[in-house]
């Protein structure tokens, strides 16, 4: 009788159990809580199909009103918002220069006031103006605008100066590019240069009298394996770069991809890698106009030679047919430096033994430079010469900036 008792009594509270999660109120909210719920949940409210306000699978925290969004964009900003003042903790001052002087006489390039960014860049260090304190720096073709310290402004105005001043306008210089077989020149020119000091490996620089430096070009180019890769009418203008370029794509295939509807059932795929030397060259006389600062940046790729390997492409006709593709063996050198020296002397730049492109019919990219015997690459030592013109008249400067133009570029030869 007891155990009926028990029975009975596990089957009502079972089926209360069941009936109160059931339940619901008149609103479609379920009654149902847990034992440690003071106050009913309230459920989602029907979804309406038609209503753009609810989506399916995002939560009430990823939805919310615009309002809502930018309070806490608005949040995270150090600002309040309307707040017109920039933060000048460092004693950060606003500064406009004037370069309209610089940039109306600039016709070789769309951007001039590039220039002027670059240099300063190079005097104050691109870490500058991306860390504390802030900075602003904005060129145009009229202007340029500065927010930093006043320290940093005293640099810029330098710059600037250098740019802008009449006298520094009249000022160009030219620079040779030539090439030797042997570093051994190095024997007799030895008294005649003063090292300077270099950062990159590998790369020596001396300065030269300009006596000097006229007695080592002239016994240079009595030797049979010095050549000259540059206009002998290569003339800079002060502020301005140049580019002398000897580029050209070498093809060569890279892959290939099954194709149904050619009759090989494949399709190589074409590749292309620009082979060859680019040398930019940017001078800048001092405010003072006694010393000179110039950039050089040196970039050669050499195609050592071209691996094949063959490949499987197997088809229904041909289930051993075999493709050949290309992997290049790929030599580069990149230098970029920067060096300071007197007006009233010559720098000359050894960056050593370097290799020199030799292209896929057999004759050499560079004129004059020989091919290499058996598989070894080209190998020349590299030599840049720049010298300082002075002041020039103004006709004779136009005139120079416009064989600049002719001959800054050269594709494929030198």
């Amino acid at each position: 009788m007891l155990r009926l008792f028990l029975t009975v009594g596990i089957i009502v509270c079972v089926a209360g159990s069941a009936f109160a999660q059931d339940s619901t109120t008149d609103g479609g909210l379920s009654g149902w809580r847990s034992a440690g719920e003071s106050q009913p949940r309230t459920a989602d409210p029907p979804t309406n199909p038609s209503d753009d306000s609810t989506l399916p699978g995002l939560s009430d925290s990823a939805v919310r009103p615009a309002s809502a969004a930018e309070s806490v964009r608005d949040s995270t900003v150090s600002l309040p918002r309307g707040n017109k003042v920039l933060p000048n903790d460092a004693g950060q001052v606003w500064r406009e220069y004037d370069i309209s002087t610089y940039t109306a006489r600039v016709t070789s390039t769309n951007r001039p006031e590039q220039a002027i960014v670059d240099w300063i860049l190079r005097e104050t260090g691109y870490e500058k103006w991306h860390t504390e304190p802030l900075g602003i720096l904005s060129a145009g073709s009229r202007a340029l605008r500065v927010y930093h310290t006043p320290e940093t402004q005293k640099l810029i105005a330098d710059v600037v100066d250098r740019f802008t001043s009449s006298e520094a306008a009249a000022y160009s210089f030219s620079m040779r590019v030539a090439t030797l077989d042997s570093p051994g020149w190095r024997t007799i020119a030895q008294r005649l240069m003063q090292p300077i000091p270099v950062r990159t490996p590998g790369i020596n620089a001396w300065v030269l009298a300009k006596e000097d430096a006229a007695i080592l070009l002239g016994e240079l180019r009595r030797r049979r394996d010095y050549r000259e890769h540059s206009s002998p009418y290569l003339i800079v203008g002060n502020g301005q770069s140049t580019l002398v370029s000897a580029m050209r794509g070498r093809p060569y295939v890279r892959g290939v991809v099954a194709r149904a509807d050619v009759a090989a059932g494949f399709e190589p795929t074409p590749g292309q890698i620009d082979e060859g030397f680019a040398l930019d060259f940017s001078p800048l006389i001092s405010a003072d106009h006694r010393m000179i600062d110039a950039a050089i940046r040196c970039d050669i790729n050499q195609i050592e030679k071209i691996i094949p390997v063959m490949v499987d492409v197997p088809t229904q006709t041909s289930p051993r047919q075999r493709a050949k593709i290309e992997v290049p063996q790929v030599t580069q050198y990149r230098f970029h430096e920067r060096f300071r020296w007197p007006v009233d002397r010559v720098l000359l730049v050894g960056m050593g033994m370097v290799p020199l492109p030799i292209p896929v019919d057999g004759a050499p990219l560079l004129p004059g430079v020989p091919l290499p015997i058996g598989n070894a690459p080209a190998r020349a030592d590299l030599l840049v010469f720049v010298e300082c013109k002075g002041q020039v008249a103004p006709a004779a400067n136009s005139s120079g900036r416009g064989r600049l133009r002719e001959a800054k570029n050269y594709r494929g030869r030198y």
